[in-house]
């Protein structure tokens, strides 16, 4: 079995991108060099995570797009001449329809208010508490698990077997992972294993699910994942704020919506 096969890949190289980066930052902690560098490396990870910025709306685009538009466009390009170029438009009706729907739902429920709520909550239970180590603990635990990168890409692992989102927040989570280790200490390397069990279970969930969707429902599923990297993208970059976890439900409606589409018409 090829290693990007196993569904827990991505998941995987995050928790080693995790322990890695912690590594390094206790390292820089203990020789006392993170007062050293300063301004300059805020500047190195904010310049870092721009660039990663970039390359997620890179992803996001890519996955939309071939999400969008099946095989029968590749097949017209290859028959020029032959046949006429067949757009599929009821693929792109669902993921519309379900894009709109799923952010309705989203905000109604307020998803993105509701998570930032529990982890602020967590978060101020444990400042006082336990000492450094649970508080870094509970602070990068939040910082690498809650969000919709993570969902979004822990899903695209488990569903489709995509694991560029993942791969993109290990690189992005091996730096933060530097920076909060060598200033909150070693309880940011035991959230590796918070990482590994939450990360791991939404992957192992959507595998689970994975094989009883049809190809179309998949592929729906895929584009919308995309465009919602696509607004992380552009929320790393500070160009919008949206609130991408109240989108979340439209990556779970195709799953209705295919079936009833083929119902109906």
């Amino acid at each position: 079995m090829i290693m990007q096969d196993f569904a827990l890949f991505g998941t995987l190289l995050n928790v080693l991108a995790v322990i890695i980066g912690s590594l390094v930052g206790l390292g820089v902690r203990r020789l006392g060099l993170a007062g050293k560098l300063g301004d300059k490396g805020n500047r190195f990870s904010d310049a870092v995570f721009s660039a990663l910025g970039l390359c997620v709306i890179l992803i996001g685009v890519g996955g939309a797009i071939s999400g969008a538009v099946n095989s029968q466009i590749l097949i017209a390009f290859s028959k020029l001449g032959v046949g006429g170029l067949a757009l599929p438009t009821e693929r792109t009706l669902v993921i519309i329809i379900s894009m709109v729907i799923g952010v309705i739902i989203g905000e109604l429920v307020d998803i993105d208010k509701r998570v930032n709520s529990l982890g602020h909550k967590l978060e101020a239970s444990m400042k006082g508490k336990g000492g450094n180590v649970a508080e870094g603990f509970v602070s990068a635990s939040l910082l690498f698990c809650v969000g919709s990168m993570t969902v979004v890409g822990s899903m695209n692992s488990g569903i489709s077997g995509d694991h560029t989102l993942l791969i993109t927040k290990s690189i992005m989570d091996l730096i933060s992972s530097m920076i909060f280790a060598s200033t909150m200490g070693v309880g940011v390397l035991f959230s590796a294993v918070f990482v590994f069990v939450y990360q791991g279970a939404i992957t192992l969930i959507a595998s689970g699910v994975g094989p009883f969707l049809s190809t179309d429902v998949i592929t729906c599923i895929t584009s919308v994942g995309s465009l919602l990297i696509i607004a992380l993208g552009l929320n790393m970059l500070g160009v919008t704020k949206l609130k991408v976890m109240n989108y979340l439900p439209a990556m779970l409606l195709p799953m209705g919506l295919i079936p009833l589409w083929d119902l109906i018409f």
